[in-house]
């Protein structure tokens, strides 16, 4: 490890903490954000004391094929958590609180957050409309700051200051609260970012991994998902700790020889990679190996679900990052690993699940459904800012589109 200091900064259940803000009688309250604009508060008057008062929505009066964007950690307490459908999300938390998404208003504070933070600390990397990674190894602290400490602070306590006066800064611009992590890379910030959410502010150093990072589980480690953690799993791989200590060639025997090795890497803490301040990703895409191969005729539900699940997934990332796209493909990989995509792009750019479905299946009716099927993935390219078009010109589909061919 270099001496490096980096921070990851994530802003606590964001979307949910926004809305607090604006109905702050629901604080305390499980809450849900989700579904379309029919939820939206309604405003009447007690006819008793004429005081204005507000009707919320109920998550158990909900129907619809809506997925949860994010929840109060209370009814992330219920089970209740991001991309999970809201019918589902019902069942568990009947009487959690529904308030529709507005993205816009996100937005508005997710600039004025992070322009808080540029004052502080310029070389900042976006990773999505809630959260960024900061270099912190040049910054010094704020004047204001640093006239009250006499001597030179250590490196970890300097880094932690400096840590302290960013979050106070985002408190003081949004309302709001974020947590921190500050390691000597972007891969441990980003789990320590985690380690003491909500308002957390968590400085490791290279000595700290064994102690702090080690006992977590191997999912932790961003880039490994449910299905390599199970995988992991089954061989005996439970913690980043095992995954550390496994032998390297062994991980590649199973892995890959670039898997294999970056996640032993990554186990031990390694991450060589900068904070880049000026990068736009090309696609963004959602795709799952099925763990026996599906028939698009026997198993033609099923198949259904996951289309639909990975297209909602696909929009969550999309309005997480910030994003909305106009070229909208298609992978499939058959079980003689042959591999087809298409894509299509429409007029108007979208971040909207429906519209994503419904695209993705017009490129499904192209693709050859006589083999069985070993992966589907669905992906989003031609990206761009939604603040750049206006929201008119946003495509969002019809509640009701039509059926791809794992619907007919």
């Amino acid at each position: 490890m270099t001496d490096r200091l980096i921070a990851h900064l994530d802003m606590d259940a964001f979307y949910a903490s926004v809305e607090l803000l604006r109905y702050p009688e629901l604080r305390g309250a499980p809450v849900v954000i989700g579904g379309g604009s029919r939820h939206q508060p309604e405003e009447t008057v007690d006819p008793v004391t004429g005081a204005a008062v507000r009707r919320f929505t109920r998550l158990s009066e909900y129907t619809g094929r809506g997925v949860a964007t994010t929840a109060t950690y209370e009814a992330r307490a219920l089970g209740v958590h991001s991309a999970m459908g809201l019918m589902k999300a019902a069942r568990l938390a009947p009487d959690a609180w529904l308030l529709p998404t507005d993205f816009d208003t996100y937005r508005q504070y997710s600039r004025r957050f992070k322009a808080a933070v540029r004052e502080i600390a310029p070389q900042v990397e976006e990773s999505g409309i809630d959260e960024i990674y900061i270099d912190l190894t040049d910054v010094g602290l704020p004047p204001a700051v640093s006239a009250r400490i006499e001597t030179p602070a250590a490196a970890s306590e300097r880094a932690r200051r400096v840590a302290r006066a960013i979050k106070d800064a985002v408190r003081a611009a949004t309302r709001l609260s974020c947590s921190i992590g500050v390691t000597p890379n972007k891969l441990l910030s980003k789990i320590a970012s985690e380690l003491d959410k909500p308002d957390g502010l968590t400085v490791l150093t290279a000595a700290d991994v064994p102690a702090r990072i080690w006992p977590l589980p191997a999912r932790k480690i961003n880039g490994v998902g449910p299905k390599t953690a199970a995988r992991l799993e089954a061989l005996g791989i439970a913690t980043i700790g095992d995954l550390a200590r496994a032998d390297p060639a062994w991980l590649i025997d199973e892995f890959g020889s670039s898997r294999g090795a970056w996640m032993h890497e990554a186990a031990n803490g390694r991450d060589d990679r900068s904070v880049v301040t000026a990068s736009e990703p090309v696609t963004i895409s959602r795709e799952t190996t099925f763990e026996r191969d599906l028939s698009a005729q026997r198993d033609r539900a099923e198949l259904s679900a996951i289309f639909t699940e990975l297209c909602e997934e696909l929009a969550g990332d999309l309005q997480r990052k910030g994003y909305v796209g106009r070229t909208i493909g298609l992978k499939v990989r058959y079980s003689n690993f042959k591999i087809v995509t298409r894509d299509r792009t429409i007029p108007k750019p979208t971040h909207d699940a429906i519209e994503i479905r419904r695209v993705a299946g017009e490129c499904l009716k192209r693709v050859p459904l006589e083999l069985r099927i070993r992966l589907l993935g669905v992906r989003i390219s031609g990206l761009c800012r939604p603040e750049d078009v206006a929201s008119s010109a946003l495509s969002v589909a019809e509640p009701r589109s039509e059926p791809s061919l794992f619907d007919e």
